[in-house]
């Protein structure tokens, strides 16, 4: 059950508002969008914030908390499509349909503002900046979607997870928080499913990132000592060969790797 807040929802003291909202906005722009955005929902770990197939209303900013997208397929099998941090938006799915087309759960306890579209559209056409930041958005979901798909597609399981580890550090950073100390909210089986990998894959990865020094796994707490050598397994380069490569030697490798990856595809 999602529970209401008729809270007014104040952008302009909200730490995530560079996340958010355009740059160089007016005190005057600002107070309407604060007028669109008046509700806040509050959605309790393992609750839905909208299911595949329910009307298409509201865009959401997450303001605090970590969720998933999943889709199901037609066996039955639950497929994690992204996973969602504060200051993202979450519904684009729905826009062209009318109707979204994945479930979205809370990982743990979470706040979204709620951000009504229609009128979103109306502000969208007199704020050019409201409009080209949501442009920005979608662009952006692109862009993640062909990431996903080169990832899928042609990277060895020590390369996704190491791909899925430097995208949540830098992720976590953007934000603020430490790039190499950090929490996973999901589970293994969650990783291995958003990854395309097996929960025993994802479990014997993180052992040997661990056993070979690139980083610290203590249940869902995870430390990353050594990025360049991550950088460098994502580049191509073997696991245990970037863990013994000092964080310039790595950095050196992983560019050799995509040089010679490029000049192949040419």
């Amino acid at each position: 059950m999602i529970n209401f807040s008729s809270l007014r929802v104040a952008c302009s003291n909200c730490n995530l508002r560079e996340a958010c909202l355009p740059t160089g906005l007016t005190l005057k722009e600002i107070e309407r969008l604060e007028d669109l955005v008046t509700t806040r929902r509050r959605v309790k770990r393992g609750d839905a914030l909208f299911r595949a197939g329910d009307r298409f209303e509201n865009l959401y900013a997450v303001r605090l908390g970590f969720l998933k997208s999943t889709v199901m397929s037609s066996d039955g099998r639950e497929q994690v499509t992204n996973f969602y941090m504060a200051g993202e938006l979450i519904g684009l799915d729905g826009i062209s349909s009318g109707v979204h087309s994945c479930d979205v759960v809370a990982l743990e306890d979470t706040e979204v503002c709620v951000v009504p579209y229609d009128r979103l559209e109306e502000v969208a056409t007199s704020m050019r900046s409201v409009g080209a930041h949501l442009l920005k958005r979608l662009s952006r979901e692109v862009v993640r979607q062909h990431g996903v798909m080169l990832l899928l597609g042609s990277m060895h399981a020590e390369e996704r997870l190491a791909a899925f580890l430097l995208s949540l550090s830098q992720r976590f950073e953007m934000r603020g928080y430490s790039r190499s100390e950090f929490v996973l909210r999901m589970t293994r089986a969650e990783i291995g499913s958003y990854l395309g990998l097996k929960l025993e894959t994802v479990s014997r990865v993180l052992s040997r990132f661990s056993h070979d020094g690139l980083i610290e796994v203590n249940q869902k707490h995870v430390r990353i000592f050594n990025p360049e050598g991550l950088r460098a397994i994502v580049s191509g380069v073997p696991c245990d060969e970037a863990a013994g490569l000092s964080p310039a030697a790595a950095k050196t490798a992983a560019a050799r790797k995509t040089a010679r990856r490029k000049s192949a595809a040419s």
